[in-house]
């Protein structure tokens, strides 16, 4: 049995449900923290998303930056940076995925895992984006971990079903 897949794989298809799997996942994603929030309200002030920014260079004035939906003030920086990550995860899972599918073992399970320790237990910390793993709170970790567990899980149900119309599309 080969480890990669044999047929061609359709590029654009890919990348459309990839994009699309991603925006939904984000949704997915920021629904459940608001079930089981990863950070306290004091570590949230400035969010993982602002902090990365302010690192850069980016004024707090912009990385705080919001508009204003029914009463709420909502952090539209933050929320182009969490898109923006996630559409991206989505379009490397589902192009990659398509030919390698290995990594999409488990509805994306392990994947999603390896994306967590990869960025919140790994190179986020070690930029000084979070505190160190050992720092940060059990809640943390099971928030995060969960959650990146149902953010892939919504990628691969997503992005193979719109990627399997698109492909069924172009061959009517």
């Amino acid at each position: 049995m080969s480890l990669f897949k044999k047929h061609p794989l359709d590029l654009p298809a890919a990348v459309i449900a990839g994009g699309a799997a991603g925006i939904v996942s984000g949704l997915v994603k920021l629904g459940w923290e608001n079930v089981l929030p990863p950070r306290t309200e004091e570590r949230d002030a400035t969010n993982p998303p602002q902090t990365l920014l302010e690192q850069f260079g980016v004024p707090a004035k912009v990385t705080h930056a919001t508009y204003t939906y029914a009463g709420h003030k909502l952090p539209w920086v933050s929320y182009v940076i969490h898109f923006g990550f996630s559409t991206t995860f989505a379009v490397l899972y589902q192009i990659v995925g398509e030919k390698l599918p290995l990594i999409k073992k488990d509805a994306g399970t392990w994947f999603g895992l390896t994306i967590w320790i990869a960025f919140h237990v790994g190179l986020m910390p070690a930029m000084g984006t979070v505190p160190a793993a050992k720092d940060q709170p059990t809640e943390e970790h099971v928030s995060e971990a969960l959650g990146h567990i149902a953010w892939m899980v919504t990628n691969d149900l997503v992005g193979a079903e719109v990627y399997r119309r698109l492909v069924a599309e172009k061959h009517k």
